[in-house]
């Protein structure tokens, strides 16, 4: 019964091609009743997912980026006997931007930020860069940025670095309550803070304090990649630690976990090691500080072109993986699609997917200065799997940088049915060696589920996965019948859980910090919703649209057709091992 819901073929192509025909706006303008969700084109072999992918590419209007939020970060530094050292913190798991992550403390703008007066200029900030000093192609998608300190960002700086380290800059006291009788209260009023009973404006006002901010450093603007809907604009300031400054740096744990004193060094080493996370722009600092000092390298902190790679800026969350995010026609809440560089000499390009002839162009400038500026030169490209969304640059790449394209067997055959030429297979257990400094070592996954001919790419040295479709760094990940099968995809989800992933680069979305918590997440996802799915069958409904009211506990009317899509594949594996039949 529920392979003949999939079935039903010829009638429901005639409906759904106008629907088809508008885009990525056809969720909006159609209720689940209108578009059979649940019938797929059995002749062409593809359901509703590929379609609507395919007509998206089309022409479909493609999402605008929202604009990013100003924020600010504060580097302390010091002069010890062992060298410099930076402070910096590890952010919560939790959070839903960058948990985990190793960073400098730091946060978005408030509202209430812009009503806290503040006392002097930080140093190089007056004439500092703004703008159009920025390349075109770094904007990432926003049209314009703002001035450079926007009302309220200094304070955003103070209260950010007294939230997280207890560390409040110069004050001055109005004669209400002197600092020093203020300075003692600062703890009991800190954890007000940030269990948020007080606000920084009224804890400022109460004392009759303003900060001053003159001892800080402008230390260059980092724009957040497009890779989810939390996007900053954020500005760095360095701030020098003397010796008998008090009181020393304090983490309550809540957003942060913990902080600590390291010299750049160290820090760095770290990171190459794979022990922990850190964005472009913490790598950036740390490796100027190291080679250079604050002072002597604050020319190449204050400057966008020496972060900058090409049209692009490096954007290596682990060394030897460069991630290149392309506008695609994707469905929200993806706007991008992720391809990467992997290698430090010898490289793969994995999954070079926008159609769109600007960001195929951008893709091929980035990976010139690559190779010019890095030595890291592209001897292939691999696929995880035939979606449009993921192979739309392939062929013009292939053709002008001449590179081979290589995908599992299946892929292949989909791909050269739409005239898109694959050069050689990948096999799973397939492995190869990149020569470079350090070398790497890929293993070929075959990971059906999303797609039959679906590939994953394990780096071996330190247990990261390139995912593909397999995981979602946003959104969900949409199985899909007959493509698509749940079966499969939970087999593949557990044989990676079983492999230990440290950190996974997904298709969509930031980068995964914990892989086998994440794998472990989706696992029991997936099995709770199946339980539903299974108590609601039991209960007599039968439509998936039924079973969806019962099984999902809230569900947006946009996604409620390819729901209903995941509703079919849990039941066809429901199917498979007899839990339906059972129960008759």
């Amino acid at each position: 019964m529920v392979r003949a819901l999939a079935s039903e073929g010829d009638s429901f192509l005639e409906d759904v091609r106008p629907i088809y025909r508008l885009g990525v706006h056809w969720i909006n303008r159609c209720s689940p009743h209108d578009l059979l969700c649940y019938k797929a084109e059995v002749m062409a072999d593809k359901g509703l997912y590929e379609k609507v992918l395919e007509q998206v590419g089309k022409g479909g209007s493609l999402p605008v980026p929202k604009p990013p939020r100003a924020s600010a970060s504060v580097v302390p530094w010091r002069e010890t006997k062992g060298g410099l050292e930076v402070y910096w913190i590890r952010r919560a798991e939790s959070l839903r931007f960058m948990g985990g992550w190793h960073a400098f403390p730091g946060g978005g703008l408030s509202r209430r930020d812009r009503e806290i007066e503040i006392r002097g200029r930080p140093q190089s900030l007056d004439g500092a860069p703004v703008d159009g000093a920025l390349p075109e192609a770094v904007l990432d998608g926003v049209a314009e940025l703002g001035p450079v300190d926007p009302p309220g960002l200094l304070a955003c700086a103070v209260r950010e670095l007294f939230e997280e380290t207890g560390v409040m800059l110069g004050c001055r006291g109005d004669g209400r309550e002197g600092v020093e009788s203020s300075t003692k209260r600062m703890g009991a009023l800190r954890r007000q803070l940030l269990s948020r009973k007080l606000d920084f404006a009224s804890l400022l006002s109460g004392l009759g304090l303003s900060p001053e901010v003159s001892e800080l450093v402008y230390a260059g603007r980092w724009l957040t990649p497009p890779l989810g809907p939390v996007r900053f604009d954020n500005r760095f300031f360095l701030l020098r630690w003397e010796e008998d400054r008090s009181p020393q740096p304090e983490v309550i744990v809540g957003e942060v976990e913990s902080g600590e004193w390291v010299r750049p060094a160290v820090a760095l080493q770290r990171w190459r090691d794979g022990e922990i996370l850190a964005a472009p722009p913490i790598v950036h600092i740390l490796e100027v500080l190291a080679q250079t000092g604050p002072m002597a390298g604050l020319e190449r902190l204050q400057c966008p072109e020496e972060r900058n790679l090409g049209p692009y800026r490096r954007i290596e969350f682990r060394p030897g993986v460069l991630l290149f995010p392309l506008r695609s026609p994707t469905l929200p809440p993806a706007a991008y699609t992720n391809a990467y560089l992997i290698g430090t000499e010898e490289c793969i390009l994995v999954d070079p997917g926008s159609p769109l002839e600007e960001e195929v162009g951008r893709l091929r400038r980035g990976l010139e200065a690559a190779e010019r500026s890095l030595g890291r030169r592209v001897t292939e490209i691999w696929l995880t799997h035939h979606h449009p969304d993921h192979v739309g640059g392939v062929q013009p790449l292939r053709d002008s940088l001449g590179l081979p394209v290589l995908a599992h067997p299946a892929t292949a055959k989909r791909l050269r049915e739409r005239d898109i030429v694959v050069d050689g297979e990948l096999q799973d257990g397939q492995r190869i060696h990149l020569q470079g400094s350090p070398p790497m070592d890929l293993r070929v996954l075959h990971t059906p589920g999303h797609a039959r001919g679906h590939l994953c790419f394990l780096v071996e040295q330190d247990a990261s996965l390139v995912a593909g479709d397999m995981v979602a760094g946003l959104g969900t990940i949409v199985i899909d019948p007959p493509e698509g099968n749940m079966s499969d995809y939970l087999r593949s989800l557990e044989r990676l859980q079983e492999l230990a992933p440290s950190t996974i680069f997904p298709a969509h979305g930031p980068v995964i910090r914990d892989g086998v918590a994440r794998l472990a997440e989706l696992i029991d996802h997936r099995c709770m919703r199946e339980q539903r799915i299974l108590e609601a069958w039991i209960s007599g409904r039968r439509d998936p649209a039924e079973i969806l009211e019962v099984a999902y506990d809230e569900i947006p009317e946009m996604v409620r057709p390819l729901a209903e899509r995941q509703v079919l594949a849990h039941l066809e594996r429901l199917q498979s091992d007899g839990s339906l039949d059972e129960r008759r």
